[in-house]
């Protein structure tokens, strides 16, 4: 198959080439075809060490739905227990069945087929940037060089590895879980990040033996003490974790039969310990996919910690006609939202007119724990840090969701936490929920931080009776002098 090329124009055969078919590409390519533009999406990256092979979208737009769907299984399975309290009966047990690869493939052709309506052509093919405006193509086989006015680089990131002996040939990923032909069975999650929090999450709710393995303070991007209500949350909950450690190997064990894997850890002060698990599961951080596609042909600066694409405000590279957007971006939050919001604004700024930048301050995100955790804003160590401890004051409570109470649920786990810039009328900088449904309740007041919310404004709202969002944004928010903690 030959790269679509269609009538010439002019110099170029497209108005804009986008190299990569993450979410912030997918946004920036459709909304310049709406602006009549003629654009091409080069989308191929190579499968996991497992083989696993990523669908166009990327990692964060295909594992978000996944996401959503292993944390409505879990949540469901939970309703489940809860339901007898509430006078359900049920005659027999349920079973978790997994349908996620048909889903990828069905979210796959649906992304192919919206890109088609409207007017964007797609090759699943790898591009390597040669010369400024000028990008190969491989195509079975074949290379041929196509040209374009702009070029937008949305390649986004995959999982990193250890770098030791057997990670790559015994572990999995997180893209690599859910391919996985039989139960993980007793796991070993070795992370600190969201992602591994939330694999550890849904394996252990779904029944299996969980067990977290830190190599560095939890969720080091978020709030500090969220953090520890996570973890707190997790470990009561059944979900073991490791602290002060590290793993350096990972081998077949010796009983081939039994398909187990040994696995040796060693403690912070250089003790050496093996242990058996059935799954070893990698979610130590990921790394941008830059490292292949030519920037350096075009002298695009990357940083050199990182390997991500260092950009203006404008998402522009250090080359002219270049742009980033999505997760290759060097020092910028990083999520399904903020990609498709910045991509349609680059559109905009390129073909449309206007001249709006993406604002990459105030992001909301949510990390699908078993106990749900959404954040906007800063963190309290972030803040201090910004403004000074004396300009900042703290409030928070705990609540009770009323469909806990009926169930008697754990009545001191959902948590909010709201930090406010005092000099600036107490305004609203930072906002923490832990609970059932947090990202939702979240959301609108992520517009309302946008229009400068304060602490006044946040008391005089009222609430909608009964629901979470009254109960753990608007009601008895105390200064956070550790009364409560």
């Amino acid at each position: 198959m030959d790269p679509p090329t269609g009538p010439s124009l002019g110099l170029y055969d497209y108005d804009l080439l986008v190299i990569g078919g993450g979410s912030g590409g997918l946004a920036v390519a459709k909304e310049a075809a709406g602006l009549r533009k003629k654009v091409l999406i080069l989308d191929f990256l190579a499968p996991s060490p497992r083989g696993t092979e990523r669908e166009l979208g990327g990692s964060s737009f295909n594992m978000d739905s996944i996401r959503k769907f292993l944390q409505q299984a879990t949540l469901l399975g939970k309703a489940v227990q809860d339901s007898q309290k509430y006078g359900w009966r049920f005659r027999h047990e349920g079973k978790l069945v997994s349908d996620d690869e048909s889903h990828d493939q069905t979210l796959h052709l649906s992304l192919v087929r919206e890109l088609k309506s409207c007017g964007v052509f797609y090759l699943r093919a790898r591009g390597e940037i040669v010369a400024p405006h000028t990008v190969e193509v491989n195509v079975n086989g074949r290379k041929r060089h196509l040209t374009a006015e702009t070029l937008v680089v949305a390649t986004g990131d995959r999982p990193q590895y250890l770098d030791i002996p057997g990670d790559r040939e015994y572990c999995l990923t997180s893209e690599d879980l859910l391919s996985l032909p039989h139960p993980p069975a007793r796991t070993l999650v070795v992370c600190g990040s969201a992602e591994g929090l939330e694999c550890a999450g849904f394996l252990f709710s779904l029944g299996l033996q969980v067990t977290v393995m830190l190599l560095a303070d939890l969720l080091q991007e978020f709030d500090l003490k969220m953090a520890e209500k996570i973890e707190n949350y997790m470990f009561v909950g059944g979900v073991d974790f490791l602290h002060h450690c590290s793993l350096s190997k990972v081998q077949r064990h010796t009983d081939t039969q039994t398909g187990r894997l040994q696995v040796t850890i060693i403690s912070k002060d250089g003790q050496i310990k093996q242990d058996h698990f059935d799954t070893v599961l990698l979610a130590v951080g990921r790394k941008a996919c830059t490292s292949d596609i030519g920037l350096e042909c075009v002298r695009v600066q990357c940083s050199q910690d990182t390997g991500r694409i260092l950009v203006n405000e404008r998402d522009q590279t250090s080359v002219d006609h270049i742009y980033a957007i999505g997760s290759v971006q060097h020092g910028r939050p990083s999520t399904t939202g903020l990609s498709v919001h910045a991509g349609k604004l680059l559109a905009r700024r390129l073909y449309g007119g206007d001249s709006i930048l993406c604002d990459y301050t105030i992001v909301p995100t949510v990390v699908l724990t078993p106990l749900e955790y959404a954040a906007c804003g800063l963190s309290e160590e972030r803040a201090n840090l910004i403004f000074g401890e004396d300009s900042i004051e703290v409030y928070h409570s705990y609540y009770w969701p009323l469909e806990w109470t009926l169930p008697a649920r754990n009545k001191n786990s959902c948590y909010v936490k709201v930090i406010c810039h005092i000099p600036d009328h107490e305004r609203v900088v930072g906002l923490h929920v832990m609970g059932p449904n947090a990202g939702d309740i979240l959301q609108g007041f992520v517009t309302a931080m946008k229009c400068g919310l304060t602490k006044q404004q946040l008391d005089a709202t009222v609430g909608i009776h009964p629901g979470a969002a009254q109960v753990s944004i608007l009601f008895f928010l105390k200064k956070l002098f550790g009364d409560i903690e």
